[in-house]
């Protein structure tokens, strides 16, 4: 049975756990418990039951493969950083993209160096790469 997509945002712990299936391109329990526990150690049945989670919220999908559930990430990681950008945006900075922008270019820890990239990124999104 297909699960209808939650369009909420993930918990940090869920972020945590798609971003390891992500980068994994998914896995069994087993599979993603050992990636997760070089950064933590955590419990198998406490693993089982936040993939389970967000299975039923529509971010993984899963199969049984033998005697094991393979979970595959149901959202790309582009769709996602777009949509918590989005919601970011609306909800911190009332809508306004600038005011996002505005504030990660007055932080301290991003350097020049950030700084040019991201110039670079908007003079290729604008046309205007005769800088």
């Amino acid at each position: 049975m297909r699960k209808k997509h939650d369009t909420s945002l993930l918990t940090e712990v869920e972020l945590e756990f798609m971003t390891v299936v992500w980068d994994m391109g998914g896995g069994t329990v087993r599979d993603i418990l050992a990636e997760l526990n070089k950064m933590q150690e955590r419990a198998y049945t406490s693993v089982a039951t936040v993939l389970k989670i967000m299975e039923q919220k529509g971010f993984l999908t899963s199969e049984r493969k033998d005697r094991s559930l393979v979970y595959r990430p149901a959202v790309p990681k582009a769709e996602y950083q777009k949509t918590s950008l989005k919601n970011l945006s609306s909800k911190l900075f009332n809508g306004a993209p600038a005011a996002l922008v505005a504030r990660l270019v007055d932080d301290e820890d991003v350097t020049d160096e950030m700084l040019e990239e991201m110039r670079a990124l908007l003079d290729e999104r604008l046309g205007d790469n005769e800088r």
